[in-house]
Order: structure tokens, then C-alpha cells, then sequence
């Protein structure tokens, strides 16, 4: 389908451009938006009757975007949530905790106005963009916190107190000489050493020793054995 464009659309094209896109897209999202304008004549003509008005809308609304912007750029957005030791959060921070908080802090926008690829699911510090008008975007740093103080120490750039998974994997693990008495250990859970060489060495000398003798001793036997059936 091919469409008028009202306002300036990322990736697509800038006020007053006939572009063409899917219908879907057209259909969903830029016409219930009035983000555009079926391509037609009688709509075309509309557009040109009406440029000079959409513009001045379009500008004073870039303005106040720009208004906006001076203060939410760089703007510290606090999030108490609860997390594990590892730091991993019980649950997730999505568009609609981030626009509620930003509604908190005096920011009043539109979830779809939050770009957010995934939702957070870890304490720390996450950028986020804030699309306030098509030709100006903010950015904010959500921070992830258990508390108001572990959210100060982020923002300082300093470390929190976040146990690592080999961490907590070594504090998990039995020592088996704590739970057994000196001398009490169970064979078959004991830890088993490897051999030197020279120890392998050795047994496999003593080995082939045995071999030896019993290849002596079953000759010796066999002729005794001859010399009775003889006899």
C-alpha cells in the first residue's frame, strides 16, 4: 500500500513522502495513528492544502520534545526491585514499570514512546531510549536496585555486592572431611590420587614379575606331573 506520510517515520521516510509499505503495517499502525494518509489524489491535494499547518504543528511539537529532552536526558530513573544473590531479579522491569516510574518523576509519556528490546531482568544500570517526538529521543539510565543506597553506590560507578555463580557453587559444595570423623571417610567416596610414573612403573614391573613366576610354576608342575605319570 502506498501512503502519505504526516510526520517523519525512522526508517521510513520524512513528512510528506509517498511511500509504499505493508499493508498490515499501514492498516495496524500509521492510519489509526494518523501518522499517514492513503495515497490518493483527493489526499494528496488535502496534504498540500494543509502543509503549512501540519508543519507549524509538527515544529511546535519538537519544540516541547526539545523542552522535555534538556531535562530526561541523562535522567537517573530509580527501580526498587528484590533479586538473588547473583544480582538476577525475582520477576522483570518492563515498558509499563519504566513509563509508570517515569509518570512517578513528573515524565508523563506513552508506552510506546519506551524502546525497550527486552525487559530487564538483572540489577544494575540499563539504558533506555525515550522516543518523545519522530525527530527527538532521549536517553535515560533505569537503575535496577534493591535499595535506595545500593542505587546511589551504581550511580557513583561503584561495585554492589553481587555473588558470582562460581561463588555460590563452591559455598554449596560438602567437605567430606567436615562431615566424617578423622579416619572415617567411606572408601568408596574418598578422593582417588593418580599414580606417579614411577608408580605406575612399579606396578606394572610387579605385575609382569607375577606373570613370570607363574609361568615358572605351572612348568615346574607339568614335568612333575610327567615324571608321576612315568613312574
Amino acid at each position: 500500500m502506498e501512503v502519505i506520510l504526516l510526520e517523519r517515520i525512522e526508517k521510513l521516510g520524512q513528512m510528506g513522502e509517498v511511500v509504499k509499505v505493508k499493508d498490515g503495517f499501514a492498516r495496524n499502525f500509521l492510519l489509526p495513528q494518523k501518522k499517514a494518509l492513503r495515497a490518493s489524489e483527493d489526499n494528496l491535494a488535502y496534504f498540500e492544502k494543509e502543509r503549512v499547518t501540519l508543519e507549524a504543528n509538527n515544529l511546535k511539537q519538537k519544540q516541547e520534545a526539545e523542552v522535555i529532552l534538556e531535562k530526561l536526558d541523562n535522567f537517573n530513573l530509580i527501580i526498587i526491585r528484590q533479586a538473588g544473590e547473583t544480582g538476577q531479579l525475582y520477576g522483570s522491569v518492563n515498558t509499563n514499570d519504566i513509563k509508570n516510574a517515569l509518570d512517578e518523576n513528573g515524565f508523563i509519556v506513552e508506552k510506546n514512546q519506551i524502546k525497550l528490546d527486552k525487559p530487564i531482568k538483572d540489577l544494575g544500570i540499563h539504558n533506555v531510549s525515550v522516543k518523545l517526538h519522530p525527530e527527538v529521543q532521549a536517553t535515560i539510565s533505569v537503575i535496577v536496585s534493591r535499595t535506595d543506597a545500593e542505587a546511589e553506590t551504581l550511580i557513583k560507578g561503584e561495585e554492589i555486592n553481587i555473588e558470582k555463580d562460581e561463588n555460590l557453587i563452591e559455598e554449596d559444595t560438602i567437605n567430606i572431611e567436615e562431615v566424617f570423623e578423622e579416619g572415617a571417610i567411606p572408601e568408596n567416596i574418598s578422593e582417588e590420587t593418580e599414580d606417579s610414573p614411577e608408580e605406575i612403573e612399579a606396578k606394572e614391573d610387579k605385575k609382569d614379575a607375577e606373570e613370570i613366576n607363574n609361568e615358572i610354576n605351572s612348568e615346574v608342575n607339568n614335568s612333575k606331573n610327567k615324571e608321576d605319570d612315568n613312574s
